[in-house]
């Protein structure tokens, strides 16, 4: 998250901040939120003391889709080991950890960037994961009936969390993806995820890997879709 000067953290917990280190510029045909830039992003992963062998563990205090984020950029950087702590910090004072408000040393990672680790989809992906596949639309409210890519499926990634930010059991979760039309043990069947800017999204994309759905992300979202006057918009 965007951390505040004197927030509360985990010891040796990194402030980082999805508009800053996990969404680069927007662009005409881009969307709002696009893929970083590889060597700032590096640069930064580094200044976290992350090597290539590290075990790197996010978290958000406010949205989980935050920490998703961070879990899908970081998996795509190249970082091969990548958790998410799931219920944040009430999971960790639960368990006993304690909070500071002290920020940790700037690290000297070694971390050498691969990007494209994880093959995010563009638009025209997109629309083929619509045709031949499934592609959650992972927006709540109004959104989806307003507009959205033709064939997508709504499913809001908000439903598959508890009252206290959890995740729901695997198998709730896997009834879930299944009556969006996931054929949960299909592994042929493609299976992709977006919102306006790809960060709901990327929290449907860490929820399906959880049980074991290998889901693709479209980083640009319906802000690139709509960025383009040729896309078509289905409204229901």
């Amino acid at each position: 998250r965007d951390a505040a000067a004197g927030s509360e953290r985990i010891p040796g917990a990194h402030p980082v901040g999805v508009n800053q280190h996990f969404a680069g510029r927007a662009g005409d045909r881009t969307g709002n939120a696009p893929l970083p830039d590889p060597d700032l992003l590096e640069r930064a992963v580094r200044s976290w003391g992350i090597d290539r062998d590290s075990l790197v563990v996010v978290y958000s205090p406010e949205n989980p889709a935050f920490a998703a984020r961070a879990w899908w950029v970081l998996r795509w950087l190249g970082v091969p080991e990548v958790r998410y702590l799931d219920g944040g910090l009430d999971t960790w004072t639960a368990a006993g950890g304690t909070l500071t408000t002290e920020l940790p040393p700037v690290g000297a990672g070694t971390f050498d960037a691969t990007p494209g680790t994880l093959a995010p989809l563009d638009s025209d992906g997109a629309a083929e994961v619509a045709r031949t596949g499934i592609l959650i639309d992972s927006r709540g409210g109004d959104g989806f009936a307003a507009g959205h890519i033709p064939g997508a499926v709504r499913l809001p990634a908000a439903e598959a969390f508890d009252a206290d930010g959890k995740f729901l059991d695997d198998d709730t979760l896997r009834a879930q993806f299944a009556a969006a039309g996931v054929q949960v043990d299909d592994e042929s069947q493609r299976v992709g995820a977006y919102c306006p800017l790809a960060i709901v999204a990327a929290l449907s994309v860490l929820t399906a890997a959880k049980v074991g759905i290998q889901a693709e992300l479209y980083p640009g979202g319906f802000s690139s879709w709509l960025a383009d006057p040729e896309r078509p918009v289905a409204t229901a």
